[in-house]
């Protein structure tokens, strides 16, 4: 795909603030082309295209506040999923050259093969503050210097986040094993928008790995003999996701160990009688500081999420089956369950870490524990 000289460019917040900067022009690009999502932003310094790839953050518009990306390319690698999964991205300053001895392409090429658009030359600084301030928000891009009748339409028509299922979109529609298949241990895995690097240290540590889509019940995913069942991150709204919550109770009360991070631990609670609520401007990054209760200790961990379960250090507002065994230090909020009697548990956050630290990568060893001991 051709992409031509950069013209202006904008984006467009649904409390009507502004926000101009310059993007490149797609052949076959029509002059009405817009992109509208919700707005969020990242902190993450490095790690780009895991970012744009994981399934986590798809019907979102990212913002990059880190002010230079692009710089190392991209490569066959570190994608998440199989393409990228952002409906937009918004950056200060976007790489014309880069430079790694992995690199296959450049980032702006890569990402508008995919359809997705770039504006550059914006003032995330100020776009972020306002975003913390206000609170996400959907917005739309689209090239010029003003939005055209067209673009401020598609805003009025973009649906919110909240209600939203986009587990099902994300979703695999066919179950796949990951792994060798000799492997000493077999893991069910709920595929809400799993990124491979959990697939990756399911089979570092031993595992085989099948993955079955988000609405397969919870009689066929036992059926399939598994050691451990684990549920994934993925995007949308918890409570939107209204065939999940029995599987996963059936699951949990089987017996048989169950895992679950980001979207997977928000279910989990569901699951038990908790509920859920949505973040003014949500988690999103590799430097979140979260407490592990039990012994005092500090992860610094990456996350990517926009809801999370209700309550605080004192328990889950109405799972009384469930403690607390992680908080987050900036806001409080929960960031890891457990269940009082079955070998289940849950993390907020995200310990396969791509990109991110790797101080919550011990959870997966603390999963296979538990499968050793049932």
């Amino acid at each position: 795909m051709t992409l031509h000289e950069s013209q202006p460019g904008f984006l467009l917040l649904e409390d009507g603030t502004l926000f101009r900067g310059r993007i490149r022009a797609r052949d076959g690009a029509a002059v009405n082309d817009v992109a509208v999502a919700e707005v969020v932003f990242t902190t993450n310094m490095t790690g780009y295209q895991e970012v744009f790839t994981d399934p986590s953050y798809s019907g979102q518009i990212v913002v990059m506040t880190a002010p230079q990306i692009g710089n190392y390319g991209i490569n066959a690698e570190d994608p998440e999923s199989q393409r990228p999964q952002v409906t937009g991205v918004v950056v200060r300053e976007l790489s014309r050259s880069y430079s790694n001895w992995r690199a296959t392409g450049d980032l702006e090429s890569w990402l508008a093969s995919a359809q997705v658009p770039v504006l550059a030359g914006v003032d995330t600084r100020r776009l972020t503050r306002h975003l913390r301030s206000i609170g996400v928000m959907r917005g739309v891009i689209g090239a010029g210097d003003m939005p055209t009748p067209v673009a401020i339409d598609a805003l009025a028509a973009c649906p919110s986040m909240e209600g939203l299922d986009l587990a099902s979109r994300v979703t695999t529609r066919e179950r796949y094993t990951w792994g060798d298949p000799r492997a000493a241990r077999h893991i069910v895995a709920y595929d809400y928008g799993i990124k491979r690097n959990i697939l990756r240290l399911f089979s570092e540590h031993d595992c085989r790995v099948t993955v079955v889509p988000a609405d397969t019940s919870a009689a066929d995913a036992l059926g399939l003999r598994p050691d451990g069942v684990f549920l994934s991150n993925g995007p949308g709204d918890p409570d939107a996701i209204d065939y999940a919550p029995d599987a996963v109770r059936d699951l949990a009360t089987s017996g048989t160990p169950v895992f679950g991070i980001c979207l997977g631990h928000q279910l989990l609670g569901l699951s038990f009688g908790g509920s859920t609520m949505k973040l003014p401007y949500g988690h999103r990054g590799g430097n979140h500081p979260v407490k592990e209760l039990r012994s005092g200790r500090v992860l610094i961990t990456s996350q990517n999420h926009g809801f999370a379960v209700e309550g605080d250090v004192g328990g889950v507002s109405g799972a009384s089956e469930l403690d607390v065994t992680h908080v987050n230090l900036n806001d409080g909020t929960i960031e890891g369950i457990r269940h009082r009697d079955l070998p289940v548990f849950g993390v907020q956050y995200h310990p396969e870490a791509a990109p991110g630290p790797h101080d919550a990568v011990p959870h997966f060893d603390e999963f296979l524990a538990s499968i050793e001991s049932h």
